[in-house]
């Protein structure tokens, strides 16, 4: 991208930095320009004994108002060359390179891959004709906005959420019950889930099933509906990825008393409990099956294998015997 013109202050203190015998680099420091824009400046304005801010202010706007023809509509030949490789095809960044190296010696000139893009998306008004976009790659008909500089934030589905970092860190130590990870296993094309949870410090598990569909409303039901079963000392936090389903976890808060918090983007390591669990589950459930088909009561037969299964994690403990402890230790 071409950087921004200089201004008259800017011309200004150039001259201001020549009369102290400051040298191009120093100035362009002051002014926050790369040195060859100041270099380049003083250069074509006649050099640092002639230098005047206001000459050089006038050249520039009058260099910027004349009419400028084309490239492509000053040289005919070099058009036709254009337009005949782009209807082969050929990329503007191929066609301008070649150009530039000089493939081609029975054509004279070049012209940069930006000027042929221009010349494409004017649809017959800088010396290609109309309908060459629909030999480009993307055959894009208009040119897609170009943004420069940090995007600007988008307001996601969840609104304002607590990070993971914001955990309690008793919740990183696995040694309290009641610190559950989250996420959806989700079935063949999309259509069907299960909401599973995992306790950190004891790997049990618990199960929802989602008959009508994944979306933030039915998700909410369905962690309401599992976190009913379990005592309200033991519903400390909830960690989750953050995917749109838990767009009503307020709601969750609030229904069930349940702290949620959310991983990084594209962290799956930061819920590994969870992570790890599903693998387990999808020894019952498989990969691109219909998750549909699974009734609450087989759920709860896939938690009683998982939650009874002896777990080297667990110094062959279960589950079950090391959650059932706690529960009896916090009644």
């Amino acid at each position: 991208m071409p950087a921004q013109p200089l201004t008259l202050h800017e011309r200004e203190e150039i001259r201001a930095g020549i009369e102290r015998a400051e040298s191009i680099t120093v100035i362009a420091d002051l002014l926050g320009r790369h040195r060859c824009t100041v270099s380049a400046e003083v250069a074509r304005n006649g050099g640092r004994s002639t230098y005047r801010a206001v000459t050089a202010q006038a050249r520039a706007v009058g260099q910027m108002t004349r009419p400028k023809a084309p490239t492509l509509v000053a040289f005919p030949a070099l058009a036709i060359h254009v337009e005949a490789r782009l209807r082969a095809k050929d990329s503007p960044m191929t066609i301008s390179i070649e150009l530039a190296r000089g493939v081609y010696p029975d054509v004279t000139g070049t012209i940069s891959h930006e000027a042929i893009y221009q010349a494409v998306y004017a649809h017959g008004r800088r010396g290609l004709p109309c309908g060459l976009h629909a030999g480009l790659h993307r055959r894009r008909r208009c040119r897609k906005r170009r943004v420069f500089g940090p995007p600007a934030p988008k307001a996601g589905p969840l609104g304002l959420f607590n990070l993971i970092g914001l955990r309690p860190p008793e919740a990183d130590g696995r040694t309290v019950v009641g610190h559950f990870e989250g996420d959806l296993i989700v079935g063949s094309f999309n259509r069907s889930a299960i909401v599973t949870c995992f306790d950190r410090a004891t790997r049990f598990v618990l199960l929802a099933d989602l008959p009508e569909g994944h979306n933030a409303d039915a998700t909410l039901a369905a962690l309401a509906e599992l976190f009913d079963r379990v005592p309200e000392r033991l519903r400390r936090t909830l960690t989750w990825d953050q995917g749109r389903e838990m767009s009503s976890h307020h709601h969750l808060t609030k229904l069930v008393g349940i702290d949620v918090f959310f991983a990084e983007p594209h962290s799956p390591w930061q819920r590994p409990t969870n992570e790890n669990g599903n693998g387990l589950i999808r020894r019952y459930v498989g990969k691109g099956t219909n998750l549909g088909v699974y009734t609450p009561a087989d759920l709860r037969a896939i938690e009683t294998r998982l939650n009874t299964m002896p777990r080297r994690v667990l110094g062959w403990d279960t589950a079950a015997d090391r959650y059932d402890a706690a529960v009896a230790m916090t009644g």
